[in-house]
């Protein structure tokens, strides 16, 4: 979650006018702030994973599976234990954008040992049982990236409307009720979003053509209330959507790393870009859209688009007149640039920056590649200002640079470190789909993690163009892009050479399998190197069981021997009894499907599909057993 600053939300008149004024005094916040902090040194190695959640409202005498918009109510009780306990307690709690989700995290980083590897999904369940015992009769916490029926009418527990001619969103499937209540922050931008853009935001996904779709596929958006502009916005065979909640309503699971400095911080941030598409393909776990099966697997292009507040000159649909950048993506996406001297060569695709914000930092100190990335977040406007926010002390303050920072929601983030604290320079990782066990979401964290110790233990070098990644990042998201695609990957990645002495290329495609398992006598694979970096540290053998168990997820996904859990939702959809081959998801469809995911994340039951024939007796360990064995491993200060 972004900055959440307390006040009174500005309208978007009145934050278009001070747009300027945040640039000037954010621009000010971080050169005020690099010049304190470019020099800091020594900081350990810390990380953390960021969960989402999506509570769940069953009806076991109906069959039906509605989201639940009590996550302020529940937020209160668990921030109230943060409250009066700042630092003793095992998980932070946070507000997302819908009111029927949570994010939580650790109470505080892990650290640099290994050890740690085995508390990682031990907090996790103790995160899903801390909210488990505030839910009511029939609700469930559930891991999963989006609700199947997100959008559909009734689709809300208490029953909400959508109003298309007022409040917010403007909607016609997402009411403002499910947008998060209990801070302004999240109506304001949708409100400012909206408004900035000059209409509504609209999003089109292929919807998958079985047997019995329509051909041509094309909804009657008049009976919801349409003025005519979202059914000139709906393309045919394409499921139509138009709120930012429909997007910025899904889960994601996110990590991220302190790095010893600045430079290190942006090598990482570099070397693992290449990686976001490889892992979103690996984490696809979206495949269904407003009730609709539909021929995607991820949420990435879906929130890029529902969150786009580029207005038509920016987007090229227009002369330049009222805007000054004709701007390429929307402000969530992959990134445009590399940030360290080795990456330079790659920005291959012309950044777009606001050159005097550009001139200002250099001649502040700040080097090009680090000034032109701060240029470049910062020709966006403010999306999202508060009245007590406006006025602030460049010198101590730094609301402006995040209000613009935060507001770049991209596939990596680079983040400076607070005023005043002792958090050092940060990457985080931003690209993967939240998986339905905690083991599968433990996995995959410690797998990002032990990357990064390979690529910094062994200087690897994964760099490619940016437009190659922009290429993969469209690919990573077809429907089994981790079977059928293949992505762009550098050859030798323990070399800086741009090509090889027999004349080979630099980089070439590869399959998800051949980039993590590796591909005989071409590539090593980064498992392999993983496993190669574990046998050069002393491992305790309760710490080689955990990661080795985690690893073998990672291979086996990534092999194909288990589907991804797109795949396994998407099967489960079109096997159903109900089904009608017509990509519908009914209630009843919807029901059974929570319910089984819901009964899988419990521990309940059992999916080798999804999770292999050999990972339930651990990983269905009590949660008090899990959080009591794993503390014992871990020094004092971790």
């Amino acid at each position: 979650m972004g900055l959440l600053s307390e006040g009174n939300p500005l309208s978007w008149e009145e934050t278009k006018k001070l747009s300027d004024h945040v640039r000037k005094h954010g621009v000010i916040q971080f050169i005020n702030l690099y010049k304190i902090l470019r020099d800091r040194q020594g900081d350990v190695l810390k990380w953390g994973d960021e969960v989402e959640y999506i509570l769940v409202k069953f009806d076991d005498d109906k069959k039906t599976a509605k989201v639940s918009l009590r996550a302020e109510e529940i937020l209160g009780v668990l921030n109230a234990k943060e409250h009066e306990n700042p630092t003793g307690v095992k998980s932070l709690w946070r507000p997302e954008f819908g009111a029927y989700m949570v994010e939580g995290t650790p109470g505080k980083p892990y650290g640099g040992l290994l050890a740690h590897f085995n508390v990682v999904e031990a907090n996790m369940k103790y995160r899903r049982q801390e909210v488990i015992e505030l839910l009511h009769p029939g609700e469930a916490l559930m891991s999963i990236t989006n609700f199947p029926r997100l959008g559909v009418l009734d689709f809300t527990d208490p029953p909400t409307k959508p109003t298309p001619n007022s409040g917010a969103t403007r909607s016609l499937f997402f009411p403002d009720e499910a947008i998060y209540q209990g801070h302004p922050r999240f109506k304001s931008l949708t409100r400012n979003i909206r408004q900035r853009r000059g209409e509504k935001v609209a999003v089109n996904i292929p919807i998958y053509k079985d047997e019995n779709v329509p051909r041509p596929f094309k909804e009657d958006l008049f009976a919801l209330g349409d003025d005519g502009s979202s059914t000139k916005a709906a393309k045919e065979d394409h499921v139509y959507m138009d709120a930012m909640g429909l997007g910025m309503g899904c889960c994601c699971l996110q990590v991220t790393f302190q790095a010893c400095n600045i430079q290190e911080a942006r090598t990482l941030y570099d070397q693992l870009a290449p990686l976001c598409p490889i892992m979103l393909a690996l984490t696809a776990a979206s495949p269904f859209f407003r009730g609709y099966v539909t021929d995607v697997d991820c949420r990435w292009n879906v929130i890029s688009g529902l969150s786009d507040c580029r207005t038509e000159e920016e987007r090229g649909l227009k002369p330049l007149k009222e805007n000054k950048f004709r701007i390429n993506k929307s402000r969530y996406d992959s990134i445009d640039s590399y940030l360290s001297e080795q990456g330079d060569k790659y920005n291959d695709v012309p950044l777009i920056y606001d050159k005097e914000i550009y001139n200002q930092l250099l001649d502040n100190g700040i080097d090009r590649l680090l000034a032109q990335h701060v240029a470049h977040l910062f020709i966006r406007d403010s999306v999202s200002l508060f009245s007590e926010k406006i006025h602030q002390n460049d010198l101590e303050d730094t609301d402006h640079f995040e209000n613009i920072q935060s507001t770049n929601w991209q596939t990596m983030r680079f983040k400076p470190p607070p005023p005043n604290s002792s958090i050092g320079w940060r990457v985080e990782f931003r690209p993967c789909e939240v998986q339905i066990t905690d083991f599968e979401n433990a996995a995959i964290v410690c797998f990002v993690v032990l990357v990064t110790r390979v690529i910094l233990s062994y200087k690897l070098n994964l760099l490619i163009p940016i437009s190659k990644v922009d290429e993969n990042m469209a690919k990573a998201q077809k429907r089994d892009a981790l079977k059928v695609e293949k992505f762009w990957f550098r050859n030798d990645i323990t070399s800086d050479a741009k090509q090889g002495d027999g004349g080979e290329p630099e980089y070439t495609e590869f399959t998800v399998n051949e980039v993590i398992n590796g591909k005989d006598g071409v590539f090593p694979g980064l498992i392999p190197l993983v496993n190669s970096y574990l046998a050069s540290m002393d491992v305790d053998a309760d710490t080689h069981c955990t990661v080795q168990r985690y690893l073998k997820l990672i291979q086996r996904r990534a092999a194909g021997e288990l589907l991804t859990t797109a795949a396994w939702l998407r099967k489960e959809v079109t096997t159903h009894p109900e089904y009608k081959k017509d990509s519908i998801i009914t209630e009843r469809i919807n029901y059974d499907l929570l319910k089984k995911i819901h009964n899988i994340e419990i521990g309940e039951q059992s999916c080798p599909d999804l999770l292999g024939p050999c990972t339930t007796s651990k990983t269905t360990e009590t949660i008090p057993a899990a959080v009591a064995k794993a503390e014992k491993l871990l020094t004092p200060d971790c």
